[in-house]
């Protein structure tokens, strides 16, 4: 079976292939929003109107200022929230057209055309704690894609709560290997949708999974 995929959907699947059946392929479970999400969603508007158009931060905000000043005074063209998709035979495409095989959205994408080289910019109002670099690996691998030219990414993740930037690097030359391990994670997705098996993953995190219905969840139905 075909699948089309994003990072979180293959993080929330490697997490556990059962809630990922329920809440993604069956959708048994919608999306709840939360305090968290609703000011991570707001703050990346925000930080959006301010780079692109020049809107002033709202109040709440404007401690990213310095910051976003920082990355806005790079070289190259500023791109925000910057939709892309690859298809299964790593061609560039729409995010939404038919045979998108992986989705990506950069929050902020630096194209500098004269050095050949981009910056990609992931803003986080979480905690720093256990940063995800492999997000950044498949929004350098978009941006090579995207962008032919381009043979270098530094990447980061901003956590512009605790005032944090993760950062990492990648070279053009690295996407083959970066690709085919890619190939292998989603085929796996896929085998489970061949097999119909999807089999839990129980952590200490059980009671606060959305599948109620899960034996391992504490709080089930």
């Amino acid at each position: 079976m075909k699948v089309t995929w994003s990072h979180s959907s293959l993080k929330d699947y490697e997490g556990c292939p059962r809630r990922y059946h329920e809440v993604k392929v069956l959708k048994n479970y919608k999306f709840q929003e939360t305090e968290a999400t609703l000011y991570g969603t707001a703050l990346h508007e925000a930080a959006e109107l301010y780079v692109r158009d020049g809107t002033p931060l709202p109040p709440q905000f404007e401690f990213v200022k310095d910051t976003l000043d920082a990355l806005t005074a790079k070289p190259g063209r500023k791109l925000c929230e910057h939709k892309m998709g690859v298809t299964a035979d790593l061609r560039p495409c729409g995010f939404l057209d038919k045979d998108v095989w992986v989705r990506g959205i950069a929050d902020l994408l630096i194209i500098d055309d004269e050095n050949l080289t981009a910056r990609v910019v992931d803003y986080k109002t979480g905690n720093n704690k256990y940063p995800d670099r492999e997000q950044l690996k498949l929004m350098a691998l978009m941006v090579f894609t995207h962008f032919p030219h381009i043979r270098r990414v530094s990447a980061a993740l901003l956590f512009v709560v605790k005032n944090d930037m993760v950062k990492a690097s990648f070279e053009r030359e690295e996407s083959e290997q970066y690709w085919w391990d890619y190939r292998q994670r989603v085929a796996r997705i896929e085998q489970a949708h061949d097999s119909g098996v999807w089999n839990p993953k129980p952590t200490p995190l059980c009671g606060w999974c959305a599948v109620k219905t899960c034996e391992y969840n504490t709080k089930r139905d």
